[in-house]
Formats: C-alpha cells, sequence, structure tokens
C-alpha cells in the first residue's frame, strides 16, 4: 500500500470513525444515486412521455413547431406530471424514502418500497401485447403473477405502451387540422390561385379553429382524463 495512503487510513481510523457515520454515508450515497437517476425515472416510469409528445404534436398539427417554444412546452409537460403522478409520488415518498431516512428500513427495502407504487401505475397503463413481448425477449414465455415481471421489463413495455398511445391522440389532431389544410388547398385551386402557398391562408384559420374551440383547455383536459 502506498504509505501516503496508509497514514491517511490510520489517521482516519484513529479519529474514531464509528459505524453510524459510515452508515451515514451510505444513505446520503444512496439518495444522491437515486437523485442522479430522477430524469430517467422521470422519462421512462411516469406520464411525462405521453405528456410531451401530445404537445408537441399539437404545435406541429398547427403548423408552428417553434411556437409555443419547446422550453415552455416541457415545463407544462413537467406541470402536468406533477399533476397526474401526485399520489404516486406521495405512496413512493411515505412508503419506501421517508422510513429510509428514519433509519426505519435498509437500502433495499426502501428501494422495493419505492418502485411499488410506480409499478402499479406502469402496470395500469401498459398494454398486454407490449409487456408479453418484452417479457419474451428476456426469457419468461408466460408470466401468472405480477412479480414475476421485473423493473426493467414493466419500464421498456411501459414505454413502448405510452408512445403508441401518444402517437394515437396526436394522430387524431393531426387529422382534425388536416381537413383545414385540404379544405384551403381545394379552394385555392378552385380559384385559380395556385401560386399561394396554401399555408400561407390554413395557417391562420388553424390557429383561429383552435382558439374558438378552446384548444389548449382541450387538450390539457384530455391528458389529465387520460391517467384517470
Amino acid at each position: 500500500m502506498n504509505p501516503d495512503v496508509a497514514s491517511v487510513v490510520e489517521r482516519v481510523v484513529s479519529s474514531g470513525v464509528g459505524q453510524s457515520d459510515i452508515s451515514g454515508t451510505l444513505r446520503l450515497l444512496g439518495v444522491l444515486t437515486v437523485m442522479s437517476l430522477i430524469p430517467a425515472i422521470l422519462i421512462l416510469m411516469t406520464s411525462f412521455t405521453r405528456i410531451v409528445i401530445v404537445l408537441s404534436l399539437v404545435r406541429y398539427a398547427i403548423g408552428t413547431p417553434s411556437i409555443p417554444p419547446t422550453s415552455l412546452v416541457v415545463s407544462l409537460a413537467l406541470i402536468l406530471t406533477t399533476i397526474t403522478m401526485g399520489s404516486t409520488f406521495q405512496k413512493a415518498y411515505q412508503n419506501g424514502l421517508e422510513p429510509y431516512l428514519d433509519n426505519k428500513t435498509n437500502l433495499r427495502e426502501s428501494v422495493d418500497a419505492t418502485l411499488s407504487p410506480f409499478r402499479d401505475f406502469m402496470f395500469r397503463f401498459t398494454g398486454d401485447r407490449e409487456l408479453a413481448l418484452f417479457a419474451e425477449a428476456t426469457g419468461k414465455r408466460s408470466i401468472k403473477h405480477r412479480n414475476e415481471v421485473s423493473t426493467g421489463v414493466l419500464i421498456s413495455a411501459f414505454a413502448t405502451s405510452e408512445l403508441r398511445t401518444a402517437f394515437e391522440m396526436g394522430f387524431m389532431m393531426l387529422l382534425a387540422f388536416l381537413v383545414i389544410d385540404l379544405v384551403v388547398a381545394s379552394f385555392l385551386m378552385a380559384m385559380g390561385m395556385m401560386m399561394v402557398p396554401p399555408m400561407t391562408i390554413s395557417l391562420p384559420v388553424k390557429i383561429l379553429v383552435f382558439v374558438l374551440a378552446d384548444g389548449w383547455y382541450r387538450v390539457m383536459k384530455s391528458l389529465i382524463t387520460s391517467f384517470q
């Protein structure tokens, strides 16, 4: 061992570092590790994916791919995620993280208790085909109980199901605005105004229709109710 390293270790040991200090350090390390995984958890295990995709498709359907700005779309998605996942977050904290911080459970029990509400949420919105696909990919031909599904398989199936649902919702909105584009294009052709870009006329019309129909309210309401 390097003499310098050995001397440092000797000083640490002689300073009387107790087992409780080491345990506290390990607990802090576990909390920091969980915090570093929050972005991945937010994207893959919550309603964020569906919400942000639908909101992005709405602005694309209107014809303004950069309005509202991406930062605003992501902020709205975070707010709606907090609203739709509020009870899940609360259960995860009360059942898993809080007992661990109070030294009532060990790290493994805390992780299992924290993941349990998220697993319940993901099972509610995961399709059977997606779940069977990823389960078979990991070697499980048949699943008789939820406990047999690993968290990795469940996350993969849930994310795939959310992508499908988000694009289904986005398609319905794209279809409505596509009708306006076709009507405007047909009108311009009938008027002999083929040199006028259809977007010049259809964009104000789509914005007007969206505002008159109270579009943002309806989009937000449909996203929130889709998780109830």
